[in-house]
């Protein structure tokens, strides 16, 4: 059995080795016994989870799992449930997972570097093997460039409010997974939510077609180059939401980092009908300062939520939020 060493040191030839071992593989059928997991696909899953949350599939809706799940599931000669399964285990929600994957998932998913620099093994290896991108895609993003794997949406994360969530729940864990340490415990649940505010900032993303809400400013370039002039936050603050809220992708708005400030802060917001709103003391700036014109004059700002055909509106609840306890407060 693979130990801690197989992933958090893996080589290159090993590897190699590894993605050889699972082309030879004979297919499994859905029930029966599955081969162990070798380090290559374990880290594989690993890699994917920041995609796909394995949680929204049960063992009759795993053939419904969005990519890259039936791709790695048909490279890896198994069914969909099995990866998803995987995920399980590395996330520590199943109780028979093993503690050195655990182990493995909280330590390079605190290090999104570390774990971009995997990544780029795994692809290195298999492609020397002859798994081309249509058997084993570059799902991340990563293969030709040179940045760190980039988690999207995390610098609305304030250090101490997610420390102050995960605590009453690192108790909890330590009595169903008595296996895992403190430190582990904490350190998996921490990076639970950062995965967690990542897939939820890309799913923002996506529903606005990668573009300003307010303005309509869209970048052409690989998603993790916009995302640093575009910013997906939350309507409702992560700090005040619950758990589902956090996750919600219509508590999201996509807009790039002028007017995400103006929103957050309480200088603009959106009531039900999606109009958009202003202070008046924003209003009247427009009028005199030719700066201030040139990002909230109209245009550029719209007078409605700029939304692409087929994108989910949010939700009227978060945006009644918003107006009470951010723009309203602001304006006293």
């Amino acid at each position: 059995m693979p130990d801690l060493h197989d992933y958090l040191n893996l080589r290159l030839t090993a590897a190699c080795e590894q993605w050889r071992s699972i082309l030879n593989r004979k297919p499994v059928a859905e029930g029966s016994r599955q081969v162990v997991f070798l380090p290559v696909e374990t880290l594989t899953c690993l890699a994917a989870s920041l995609l796909v949350n394995h949680r929204q599939y049960g063992g009759s809706t795993a053939h419904r799992a969005v990519e890259p799940v039936p791709t790695l599931a048909r490279l890896f000669r198994r069914p969909n449930s099995s990866v998803l399964a995987k995920m399980a285990n590395l996330d520590g929600s199943r109780r028979n997972g093993a503690k050195h994957e655990v182990e493995v998932a909280s330590r390079l998913l605190a290090e999104p570097g570390q774990l971009g620099a995997v990544y780029r093994l795994l692809l290195t290896a298999a492609r020397s093997v002859g798994i081309g991108p249509e058997a084993l895609p570059d799902f991340l993003g990563l293969a030709d460039d040179e940045d760190d794997l980039l988690l999207l949406g995390q610098r609305e994360l304030d250090e101490t409010d997610v420390a102050a969530a995960v605590r009453p729940a690192v108790d909890v864990w330590r009595a169903s997974r008595a296996d895992l340490d403190e430190r582990t415990t904490e350190r998996l649940l921490m990076a639970a939510v950062r995965v967690g505010q990542h897939r939820f900032a890309s799913e923002v993303l996506r529903n606005h077609g990668h573009q300003c809400v307010f303005c309509g400013l869209s970048v052409s370039l690989p998603e993790k180059r916009a995302a640093r002039m575009l910013v997906a936050s939350h309507i409702k603050p992560w700090r005040a939401c619950n758990h589902a809220e956090r996750l919600d992708t219509r508590n999201g708005l996509t807009a790039c980092p002028t007017h995400d400030v103006a929103f957050d802060t309480g200088l603009m917001t959106v009531n039900g009908g999606l109009r958009i709103h202003v202070k008046p003391a924003l209003a009247t700036a427009v009028e005199t300062d030719p700066a201030t014109r040139a990002a909230f004059g109209r245009p550029p700002l719209a007078e409605w939520l700029l939304l692409p055909n087929g994108a989910k509106p949010p939700r009227a609840k978060y945006l009644a939020w918003h107006r009470q306890y951010i723009f309203e407060e602001a304006t006293h």
